[in-house]
């Protein structure tokens, strides 16, 4: 009886000790995958240029908190808004599979979070890993409410590119002197836009060349003969940047979270939106240099091209070295932007593979115009306008994925035209043609049919004036086909097409008077906006949105609504 006793012991101690191996081996790295956070919206007094001023922040923050996580991780984000505005989180390059619900454009995915409201956002990171962001979704508030993102790859999986010493983030913003959301409303009702604001910033601090006797300025101190992984994000409003370091060259390894083959520069480009990660070598002789921004703006109009310094401080330096300016690119060097661009390949590696479809189901062409619509109660009789496709969308009042996940009659209508409903000669200079945009009272969006091929060739015109547009999609990376100068020409421009490694992004630019071809697949169920990182045009309309359709059964379906979600 004792010995039985005692093996019956032994047993029961080994099944306890099997269990707790069990437990620590996958459950607590399983409870480790979950990221939480609390963003607690507020307003706060901020001193960055020459004074304080109240501002919408983030825990206080300006930037906001960096989101930390990894590829494979479940991330739990609890926004409670305490600002007098209402708000909407959206987490830029998050791809969301059939969770639309958690992707954050007020009233396109969901109903705003009113104050003192608050709304868990909860997604997971499947297949991603690199440098993102989240930003407010409504309004300007994205202004000052943003902050980075970090994946990294699983546990175990390497960079393709070599290790770095250290990691740092670079997040390109701009800076208003007054209350950003009252000078909109001003320029809304005098129809004109609102003032261009006062300053670049990075990391939240213009740097020591704006004329102010406080000098704020970012400084990342650097250590003779190790490498650096910079983390840069272009989080303007309004303006696409050149960005430099002086006596030094970057290593571009990665847009939008994705891996691309590296190539040597001495300027990179990054229009709103848009992420890139940078390598750099502390090569040069021990001293400061300046990392600089300048705007990049080819057509003869108003932008704040106030140069935004940060110091990149080799160890042991005294503070009182004089550092060194970049040599930028004129803010007018279109060659040079479209030179940077074309470098720009996928990375195309069995690991890493470019899945460009080579088969496209639906054909897409839309026109990109700028205009004057009447306006008895504006300064000049007309509101600035702009459209695709000659039209300007409208903002629903209730959130569009609700409607239609709840088939909701009336919200919106899905007949947007796939092609402009009159051809002209897009790039002509001058244009005469006044082509008014249509007047909508809801918004017009596409059907797309789930897991059909799309290309898209987003077409600039000269309706006002030509400009260059970073264009955003939700929910979707896609594939950089191709792009020109001038009118597309559907006969002869496809066979340049680039399908073998062509860029994967979520954010691109179209060249001004230009056209750019974009290729995805559409297998992701539900709502997904496209717009203008532009704030100016797409708060004038810049915008539409794609309905994909589930797929066969509830594994390619939207998933239901949070209990949270937010009501209108």
């Amino acid at each position: 009886m004792g010995l039985a006793s005692s093996s019956n012991n032994f047993n029961y101690v080994y099944k306890c000790l099997i269990f707790m191996i069990f437990l620590a081996k996958f459950l607590l790295p399983l409870e480790a995958a979950v990221k939480t956070y609390q963003f607690d919206i507020q307003v706060k007094n901020v001193s960055r240029l020459c004074h304080a001023k109240p501002i919408v922040t983030v825990n206080g923050m300006y930037p906001g908190p960096t989101v930390y996580a990894r590829e494979g991780d479940q991330v739990l984000i609890n926004v409670t808004n305490h600002a007098q505005y209402n708000m909407s989180i959206h987490w830029h390059g998050l791809k969301q599979y059939r969770n639309g619900w958690a992707d954050g454009p007020a009233y396109i995915t969901q109903c705003p979070i009113q104050t003192g409201k608050s709304y868990t956002y909860d997604f997971n990171i499947t297949g991603q890993r690199g440098t993102l962001w989240w930003h407010a979704h409504i309004s300007w508030l994205r202004a000052t409410v943003y902050g980075a993102i970090v994946i990294m790859p699983k546990e175990g999986t390497p960079y393709p590119f070599p290790q770095p010493h250290l990691e740092a983030n670079l997040v390109f913003g701009e800076w208003w002197n007054t209350d950003v959301e009252t000078l909109v409303k001003q320029g809304d009702q005098l129809g004109l836009p609102p003032n261009m604001s006062d300053a670049h910033t990075i990391n939240g601090k213009p740097g020591p060349l704006f004329p102010c006797s406080e000098k704020h300025t970012y400084a990342l101190e650097v250590e003779q003969g190790k490498t650096y992984l910079l983390r840069i994000i272009n989080a303007a409003l309004n303006d696409e940047l050149f960005f430099g370091i002086a006596g030094h060259t970057m290593t571009v390894v990665e847009i939008d979270a994705v891996y691309v083959k590296p190539f040597t520069t001495q300027t990179i480009l990054i229009a709103p939106g848009q992420t890139t990660n940078v390598l750099v070598r502390a090569d040069q002789a021990p001293s400061r240099y300046f990392m600089a921004t300048r705007t990049f703006m080819d057509v003869p109009i108003p932008v704040d091209n106030k140069t935004a310094t940060a110091i990149l401080q080799y160890k042991g330096v005294p503070n009182t070295v004089i550092p060194s300016l970049p040599q930028l690119p004129t803010p007018n060097d279109t060659r040079f932007a479209m030179s940077y661009n074309n470098k720009l390949r996928s990375l195309n590696t069995p690991q890493f593979p470019a899945n460009v479809p080579l088969k496209v189901d639906r054909k897409l062409f839309y026109t990109i115009g700028l205009g004057a619509n009447p306006c008895p109660t504006c300064l000049n009789g007309t509101r600035l306008t702009a459209s695709l496709n000659n039209i300007t969308f409208v903002m629903p009042k209730t959130a569009l994925l609700q409607a239609h996940y709840f088939n909701i009659n009336g919200v919106f209508r899905d007949d947007f035209p796939d092609k402009p409903p009159t051809a002209f000669n897009y790039t002509g200079a001058p244009l005469t043609a006044n082509l008014r945009t249509e007047q909508l009272t809801r918004p017009r969006i596409s059907k797309i049919a789930f897991n059909s091929t799309v290309e898209l060739v987003l077409q600039d015109t000269n309706l006002l004036t030509v400009e260059s547009h970073p264009f955003h999609l939700h929910g979707y990376n896609f594939f950089v086909v191709g792009t020109g100068i001038g009118n597309f020409d559907p006969a002869k421009d496809p066979a340049k097409f680039n399908l073998v490694d062509p860029p994967e992004r979520n954010t691109v630019g179209v060249p001004t008077g230009g056209w750019t071809a974009i290729r995805f697949r559409a297998d992701n169920p539900g709502v997904w906006f496209m717009h203008c990182h532009l704030e100016l045009h797409t708060g004038w309309g810049l915008k539409t949105a794609f309905v994909v359709e589930n797929g066969p059964g509830p594994e390619y379906s939207i998933l239901p609504p949070p209990k949270d979600l937010p009501s209108c």
